[in-house]
């Protein structure tokens, strides 16, 4: 049973059916961390941020660049940051931790992961030229894995990484990274764009970041937060997770990288010392296809088949229903109930033919407070639902 969530707070059933079929991922650093799956692959959105786009391979042709030139212009717009955590025992910190991050302007002003920075009570940043300066976070998007911290450099001189377009990228184009995998400053590695849309599941009660790319350059713990880069040397990407099949936290040819368009999109929230909240509807769901909808008779061929409804959720309140009761029910279960969930067909009137649509359009059109209206179909009838949006649970 292969489920996806749409703000959706009880994932761990969701998950567990993902990593069955696609593997298990680790996200990068921090900590040393558990698997993390990757949650299924998305389908193509509505209105996505984010995409293949169809003049990349023109613009590439004539505009690549010697890799050896790209490393030249970007290194020194790459960092090493250094994260302490202070823990409760009078000894002292409990840990440390190193991710990457990407200069954006002269002020100091670096963006990486979450994931890097979380939890750290102490930040310090390693520049090209081994010069180091204290940081401190200044906002963060935990729901897109990303966050801002600048640090103290009064009187130097950086270069900050130009930021590209990720919506014109295509699955082929060739890619670098820069980072600090294992502690090795400045590694280069190089690879293609393996394909674009993914969608990855960081854990339990998590927010699955959609349109991820995805890479076969070499990356590896350390390199979280640090940049894809494009041949014409601009970054596409900032690194955040990789497959991890067996455990061992090395790289096997596949990683993912949140699109530079969603860090520009929420970059002014976040440099203003914001943290940034995403809309919530709460559930999960599959996409029906004409196979899924012979199984259960349903009496459409597409559109997003709910299975669980969040307690508790907008679309609790709202009536929409699930095929299951629960997440304990679901678990149990190992194959869909017959009937008793709605299928989501349209969203304020846009049509939708899958779960990562229906979601990439709350993403991309909708904010905490927003108001949608769903069709869907529930049996023979056609039942129509306003939904208020809420903010993701932390």
């Amino acid at each position: 049973m292969r489920l996806k969530t749409v703000g959706f707070t009880m994932a761990a059933i969701i998950i567990a059916g993902a990593a069955a079929i696609v593997g298990v991922a680790q996200y990068w650093p921090s900590n040393n961390g558990g698997a993390q799956p990757p949650a299924a692959v998305s389908s193509p959105a509505l209105p996505s941020s984010s995409g293949s786009g169809s003049s990349g391979a023109t613009s590439l042709s004539s505009a690549c660049l010697p890799a050896a030139e790209i490393y030249d212009q970007l290194r020194p717009a790459v960092v090493e940051i250094t994260s302490t955590e202070q823990g409760r025992s009078p000894f002292g910190p409990s840990g440390q931790s190193a991710g990457s991050g990407i200069v954006i302007d002269e002020q100091g002003t670096i963006l990486t992961n979450n994931h890097v920075v979380a939890d750290a009570t102490n930040l310090e940043v390693t520049f090209s030229d081994d010069t180091t300066a204290s940081a401190q976070v200044v906002g963060t998007d935990p729901g897109s894995d990303l966050a801002v911290i600048r640090a103290d450099v009064s009187g130097q001189k950086l270069t900050p990484a130009p930021l590209g377009d990720s919506d014109a990228i295509d699955v082929g184009d060739p890619v670098l990274t820069i980072g600090n995998p294992f502690e090795l400053e400045g590694t280069l590695t190089q690879g293609i764009v393996s394909a674009t849309g993914r969608t990855f599941s960081g854990g339990q009660g998590t927010r699955p970041i959609r349109d991820m790319i995805q890479t076969d350059a070499a990356v590896n713990p350390g390199n979280s937060g640090g940049p894809l880069i494009d041949c014409r040397g601009e970054v596409i990407g900032v690194n955040t997770a990789l497959e991890n099949p067996t455990g061992q936290d090395v790289n096997v040819g596949i990683a993912f990288a949140v699109p530079i368009n969603t860090a520009k999109r929420f970059l002014p929230d976040m440099t203003a010392g914001e943290t940034v909240s995403h809309p919530w509807l709460g559930i999960a769901g599959e996409d029906v296809t004409p196979a899924l909808a012979g199984d259960l008779h349903l009496s459409v061929q597409s559109g997003a088949y709910v299975t669980i409804v969040s307690a508790g959720s907008p679309a609790q309140r709202a009536g929409l229903r699930g095929a299951f009761g629960s997440e304990s029910e679901a678990a149990r279960s190992g194959s869909q109930p017959e009937g008793g969930g709605d299928v989501i067909v349209a969203v304020d009137g846009h049509d939708i033919t899958s779960v990562d649509e229906l979601a990439s359009y709350l993403d991309a059109e909708k904010k905490i407070g927003d108001t949608l209206t769903l069709k869907v179909i529930r049996g023979e009838q056609e039942v129509t639902l306003d939904v208020t949006l809420a903010e993701w649970p932390t």
